[in-house]
C-alpha cells in the first residue's frame, strides 16, 4: 500500500472524499456487530461513528501524517480512533442533560434513534475502543509511540481538554462569558482534539519538537477559526445546511464570538486567524497545501 493517499495538488474535496472512504472501511471493519446480547449497543455506536459527516479531524491526521510519509495503517487507525471520540462528544452533547437536541449530521440523535441509556453506553463504548486502537500494535511498532498517542489523546479529550470545556459551556447558559473565557472554552471544547488531530502525524513520524510546535500552532488558530464559523453558522445558516439545529446558542442566552464581537467582527477574526493558521506551515512549503486549503475550507463552509 502506497504511503501517499493523495497528491501535492489535491483540492479539500478531492481529499475529503478519500478520507471518508477509507476511514469508513475502518470503521466498519473495527466495529463489527456481535451476534450476541450486547449488539444494540454495536449498533447505535455504529449509527452515530458512520453516519454522514465532513470527516474533518481524521483528514486533518491523514494530511499531518502524510507530511512525514508515515504508513497509511498507522495513519488510518489514528484517524479512526479520533473519530470515535469525535462521535462521542456528539453523542452526550446531543443528550437532554447537555444540548437536548434532536437532530445531528440530517437525522434523529442517537438518543431518540435509541434510548438515553443505549446513547449514553455507546458513547462510552466509542470513547473507550478509541483508546483500544491506538494501544493495539497495529497502529504502530513502537510501544512508546503508542503510549504517547494514548497520553495525547486523553490531554485532548478529558477534564483539561474537550470535557473541561463542555462544562465551560454548561456554565455559560448561566453565566456570562467575556471573550477572553470564551477563548478559552472553544480552545479546550472543540481547538483541543483539532490540535490532536494535526499533531498526530509528527507523533507517529517522531518528527523534531519544532515540526510539532509548527503544527500545535496551526491548529490552535484553526480550532478558533473553525469555532467562530460555526457560531456565524448557529447566526446565518439553516438547519437544512448544517444537519443540525440552528440559533440553539442565541435562545439559552449563551456568549459566543458572534454575540459579543458582532457578525461583520467575527468574520474578520476568523480570517485574520486563518492567515496566521497557513503562516506556521511555511516551513512545509508545497507539502502543506493540503493543510492551507483546509484552513480556508473551514471558514468558507455552510456545515
Amino acid at each position: 500500500m502506497s504511503d501517499t493517499l493523495w497528491p501535492n495538488s489535491a483540492s479539500v474535496d478531492e481529499a475529503a472524499a478519500i478520507t471518508v472512504r477509507l476511514i469508513d472501511a475502518v470503521l466498519d471493519r473495527l466495529l463489527r456487530v456481535p451476534p450476541d446480547l450486547e449488539a444494540r449497543v454495536y449498533e447505535a455506536m455504529r449509527y452515530s461513528v458512520l453516519a454522514p459527516g465532513k470527516r474533518l479531524r481524521p483528514l486533518l491526521v491523514l494530511a499531518s501524517s502524510q507530511l512525514f510519509g508515515v504508513a497509511q495503517r498507522s495513519a488510518l487507525q489514528v484517524a479512526a480512533a479520533i473519530e470515535m471520540v469525535h462521535a462521542y462528544s456528539l453523542i452526550h452533547d446531543d443528550l437532554p442533560a447537555m444540548d437536548n437536541s434532536d437532530l445531528r449530521r440530517g437525522r434523529p440523535t442517537s438518543h431518540k434513534q435509541f434510548d438515553e441509556a443505549t446513547a449514553v453506553l455507546a458513547g462510552d463504548g466509542l470513547l473507550t475502543m478509541a483508546f483500544q486502537v491506538l494501544a493495539d500494535p497495529d497502529t504502530h511498532g513502537d510501544a512508546a509511540v503508542r503510549a504517547e498517542l494514548v497520553s495525547a489523546l486523553a490531554g485532548a479529550a478529558g477534564a483539561a481538554g474537550m470535557v473541561g470545556g463542555q462544562m465551560i459551556d454548561l456554565i455559560a447558559e448561566k453565566e456570562p462569558l467575556d471573550i477572553g473565557a470564551i477563548t478559552r472554552l472553544q480552545r479546550m471544547k472543540t481547538g483541543a482534539l483539532i490540535a490532536f488531530s494535526c499533531e498526530a502525524g509528527a507523533i507517529l513520524a517522531k518528527a523534531a519538537p519544532e515540526v510539532r510546535l509548527a503544527l500545535r500552532g496551526y491548529a490552535h488558530d484553526l480550532g478558533l477559526a473553525f469555532q467562530i464559523a460555526d457560531d456565524l453558522l448557529d447566526v446565518e445558516g439553516s438547519s437544512a445546511e448544517t444537519g443540525k439545529p440552528v440559533g440553539a446558542d442565541a435562545a439559552a442566552g449563551k456568549a459566543t464570538f458572534v454575540s459579543i464581537l458582532g457578525i461583520d467582527r467575527a468574520r474578520a477574526q476568523a480570517e485574520l486567524l486563518v492567515n496566521q493558521a497557513v503562516a506556521h506551515l511555511d516551513l512545509f512549503e508545497e507539502r502543506a497545501e493540503l493543510l492551507r486549503q483546509v484552513a480556508r475550507f473551514v471558514v468558507n463552509r455552510r456545515s
